[in-house]
């Protein structure tokens, strides 16, 4: 098996656990989930029409590279559509969007650099344990709520690590 669909295998896995948990805690809360999917900056435009036709209430994207490449594009268009959008990457808020709650780079980089330098040292990738990341960011871009006219509770601005005016 070449790296390349070993990768793809694991972003679809990844994929699949994110839609799993969505599902389930949509479920709870009696929430109706549609599914768009747009694999490049050509689909944005027909998944934003998507959400329109069934009148979607808010968006949720995924954390993709493909959506972190064209998040300003995204952003762009959620503010056109009206739609809060909770995404997976910090720069996606900077770029507009309303708010994510992501990973902390930082740390995610300085874990892997430890990762890196067992290698460089003799230790086997396959030996090595698959972990998750652990710190996580609430980010929310205020300037983009106030422009939806969503009103952002207190006590999330105050769980927030970052609140960007």
């Amino acid at each position: 098996m070449s790296g390349g669909s070993r990768s793809s295998q694991i972003r679809s896995i990844r994929f699949a656990l994110q839609v799993k948990g969505v599902e389930a805690t949509a479920r709870v809360l009696g929430i109706r989930l549609q599914h768009l999917e747009a694999r490049g900056s050509d689909d944005l435009e027909s998944a934003f029409s998507a959400t329109a036709r069934e009148r979607a209430d808010a968006l949720l994207v995924t954390g993709s590279s493909t959506f972190l490449t064209h998040r300003a594009r995204i952003a762009e268009l959620a503010m056109k559509g009206r739609l809060p959008t909770m995404l997976s990457f910090r720069e996606s808020v900077a770029a507009g969007g309303l708010m994510a709650y992501a990973v902390n780079m930082a740390d995610f980089v300085q874990h892997a650099a430890v990762y890196v330098e067992k290698i460089l040292k003799g230790a086997k990738p396959a030996d090595l344990p698959v972990e998750q990341p652990t710190k996580f960011e609430l980010i929310i871009n205020l300037k983009t709520a106030k422009a939806l006219g969503v009103a952002i509770p207190q006590s999330l601005l105050l769980r927030a690590n970052e609140v960007i005016q």
